[in-house]
């Protein structure tokens, strides 16, 4: 099954493509390239699934950043359509999935990917997780957790 997995931003989304033989793509790009993907008309074929992580409130102030994410997402899950495959996802729920904590740092979650994918490698010899940075590490635990949760049931 192949995944679409998005860490979404202000202006710009992270995103992995994961699919049967591992990671197929990634990448950063303009909200709206993504939301052109999700509405068919970039990205063919469509993927099973999309994952997207959502934000959760935790009781801190958050700024306008946060809510012209929040805006973002909504329009993904419209260009994509409610239903046909489209789930989001909580961080705290990758942080437990991944690293069986709710403390787990960025830093943890990368370790957990890397152990469970392979190392990035070097040029010369590229790893599975190759040429992922920043935000893109997010989206690939978005990926890898919607398809521990989904696609293996």
């Amino acid at each position: 099954m192949t995944i679409l997995a998005i860490d979404p931003g202000t202006t710009h989304s992270a995103f992995v493509i994961l699919d049967n033989d591992g990671i197929a793509s990634h990448g950063f790009e303009e909200n709206q390239t993504v939301r052109d993907w999700l509405s068919g008309r970039l990205f063919k074929p469509w993927p099973a699934l999309v994952a997207c992580e959502m934000i959760a409130s935790y009781g801190m102030p958050v700024g306008r950043e946060t809510f012209e994410t929040c805006l973002w997402i909504g329009r993904f899950m419209e260009a994509r359509s409610l239903d046909s495959g489209f789930e989001l996802i909580f961080r705290k729920d990758i942080k437990i999935h991944l690293c069986g904590s709710m403390r787990a740092k960025d830093a943890n979650i990368r370790q957990a990917l890397i152990d469970r994918l392979g190392p990035q490698g070097t040029k010369k010899e590229p790893g599975p997780t190759y040429g992922i940075k920043s935000h893109v590490w997010a989206a690939l635990a978005v990926a890898a957790y919607a398809r521990d949760k989904f696609c293996n049931a």
